[in-house]
């Protein structure tokens, strides 16, 4: 059977409504497949956190079913959660115990037996072993970034929750996260991040969500997003607003904009041929003159900025 056969983490009809009125989630349905990177984009506010919160069983839904690897989060609680990383937002740890000792006592927290070979391994993989007798609060921003995935990573989950885990930092660490990501996706681990990082989903994700007022509005293939940024418009500005496009040119994917005056042609840019040459010739044939061109491309960000910015069904 396979990942996608079956997923180890489905979410069904999910809706969270605070006290108050507020909807935070509105029947949110989702499946992630084994072994994937899978990226939560939204705004801020757009309910990424508190999706993130349900599943990991520190906030309770209003409605709705959410299974891990089988198990259901309410009724299997302890299950579920053991097999749940969670890295926060905040950088939240203990500022007065060493790094090792921090690991430990998560992992302990659930009731894994001692285990300091993989706690080693831990640490290592995110660059921390010398640091592991250092008191936390001696550590870096980007370290203790680091110190809240051991922690997570301690007693060796098989879903990783990653909620903004570049947020606020450098570049360079940012891309060392990506790495770190992918290794344990390579080890077998399941990674969902939230993120408002736009090229964060570009570098390492397999499949891409959207959220928007708590509203799932967007699941896709990263790869099919990126067909879409290879996507190109070409804008001709007409000499005279045209009543319809002519049926000679109806093998085209056009259309007229700004009162006729303007015809747009979508075409893929990386294809190895475009039909911009055909065009203007059928166009001269058909008798359509133009004043003006342009060519445009959009991009994940237009793709995201247009989806967030549609209104969301009542």
């Amino acid at each position: 059977m396979s990942s996608a056969e079956n997923p180890i983490l489905i979410v069904e009809s999910l809706n969270k409504v605070y006290q108050g009125g507020f909807e935070a989630l509105k029947d949110i349905n989702l499946s992630i497949r084994r072994g994937e990177i899978f990226a939560l984009l939204g705004p801020n506010g757009a309910g990424k956190t508190t999706l993130i919160s349900i599943i990991c069983g520190i906030v309770k839904p209003s409605s709705g079913k959410v299974r891990v690897d089988g198990y259901d989060i309410i009724d299997d609680f302890r299950k579920t959660r053991s097999l749940i990383g969670l890295v926060p937002q905040e950088l939240t740890t203990d500022s007065f115990e060493t790094v090792w000792n921090t690991v430990a006592f998560s992992r302990g927290l659930f009731g894994k037996a001692p285990a300091p070979d993989h706690i080693e391994r831990v640490l290592k993989s995110l660059s921390l072993w010398d640091k592991k007798d250092s008191m936390v609060m001696t550590l870096s921003g980007g370290m203790k970034r680091r110190l809240l995935i051991a922690k997570a990573l301690s007693h060796e989950p098989n879903v990783l929750f990653l909620d903004e885990p570049t947020a606020g930092v450098d570049v360079s660490l940012r891309k060392d996260m990506w790495k770190i990501v992918q290794e344990l996706k390579a080890a077998g681990v399941t990674i969902i991040l939230t993120t408002h990082y736009i090229e964060e989903a570009e570098e390492i994700a397999d499949r891409v969500g959207v959220i928007n007022q708590g509203e799932l509005v967007l699941v896709e293939e990263k790869q099919q997003l990126m067909q879409k940024l290879g996507k190109r418009q070409l804008t001709l500005l007409l000499t005279e607003p045209l009543n319809r496009i002519p049926e000679v040119l109806g093998g085209y994917d056009l259309e007229l904009i700004e009162d006729n005056r303007q015809l747009r042609y979508t075409f893929d840019s990386a294809a190895q041929r475009t039909g911009i040459t055909a065009l203007l010739e059928d166009l001269k044939t058909a008798g359509v003159s133009f004043s003006d061109l342009q060519t445009s491309q959009s991009s994940l960000e237009d793709i995201f900025v247009d989806l967030i910015s549609q209104p969301v069904r009542s």
